[in-house]
This record gives C-alpha cells, structure tokens and sequence, in this order.
C-alpha cells in the first residue's frame, strides 16, 4: 500500500510539472535560414507554386484555397498534411505581404495549435537570403504544455523544410519570367 501511495504521488508531481511547464512557456520561438545563389524574384515564384509546395513542405497532401483573393492579405488556405497515416487539417490565413520581400501568416489547427509564421527574403553578398521566424502556442492548457515540451521537434521540422525549398530552388528549370518575343515587321511587307 505503501508503494502505491508514492507511485500516485509520483504521478500526481508529473502532471503538476506538466501543467506548470505549459504556463511558464505559453508559446515557443524558433527560426531558420537558408541562401541560395538565385534572384530574390526566382526564390518568390518557387515559394509561391502551388505545383511545388509538396516537394518542400514535408506530409502535404492537399491544398484547397477557401476565401479572399489568392495569394494577397486575407487570403485563406486549407492544408490537408499526412502523417503516420493520420491526417491533420490546418487553415492559413495571409496577414501582411510585401511581394518578393516579406509575407505573415497565420496557422490554425483547430483544437492543438496557433502559429504566428513570418518569411523575409533579403539580398546580402549577391545571394539571397531566406528567414522563417514561428511563434507557437497550444490551444488550451493540455496543448500548451505539449507544444512547450516541442521546440526541438518542431525547429528540426522547419530547418528540414527550409533545406527541402533551397535545393528545390537551386534545382528550379522553371522560367517564370519568359522573356517575350517581338516579331519586326520589315517596311512595305503587309
């Protein structure tokens, strides 16, 4: 009996520390970069095809956009991700865009998750450089503590990703600004 009242006090301590790790980081901070040897306007287009998103951004399954104009501030996107077989929805909402510069986004999934995502592209040394900056915060106290205990796992998903879109970018044969052909049009022919 003895042993059990100190295996129920034991746990009964866990979940104290559980939940007080929860309100003592109410959201984590992590960041990554990558320069790739592109133009900014390139490293934009590739970021923003639709084609290629599930070829750097790890278990996407599906994109749907669902309201505002595409691609501008207020513009809302459901992401289906895939993992271990299970499925998890999560909704974007674009806040702040500067074209080839700077886009704020916000990540929902509903019931686990709210992520404050910025992505700042900048030129230095003649390559462009590519910053991703995530507030993270679990929704309710059970998923506060578990995002709190997630950096790690979370700063290792976003470096892999990062990595995923520079060599993406690196590789792209993609012309997204083809140059246009002008025919001339010799005097006197018709």
């Amino acid at each position: 009996m003895k042993y059990l009242k100190y295996i129920l006090g034991l746990i009964a301590l866990l979940g104290v520390l559980f939940i007080a790790k929860g309100f003592l980081t109410p959201s984590i901070t992590y960041s990554s970069e990558i320069v790739v040897d592109k133009p900014m306007k390139e490293v934009w287009a590739v970021m923003n095809d639709e084609s290629k998103t599930s070829q750097w951004l790890k278990g996407i399954k599906k994109q749907e956009h669902i309201s505002g104009e595409k691609g501008k501030v207020g513009a809302v996107t459901k992401y289906t991700f895939e993992e271990n077989g299970e499925e998890s929805i999560v909704m974007e909402t674009i806040k702040a865009l500067r074209p080839n510069e700077h886009i704020a986004m916000d990540f929902v999934m509903e019931g686990v998750m709210e992520m404050d995502y910025k992505m700042d592209t900048y030129i230095k040394d003649g390559k462009t450089h590519i910053k991703s900056s995530t507030i993270a915060k679990g929704i309710g106290l059970f998923m506060r503590s578990m995002v709190s205990f997630m950096t790690g796992t979370m700063q290792a998903q976003e470096d892999e990703n990062m990595n995923n879109l520079k060599q993406l970018i690196e590789a792209n044969t993609t012309d997204y600004f083809p140059t246009p052909v002008v025919e001339s049009v010799e005097q006197g022919q018709q």
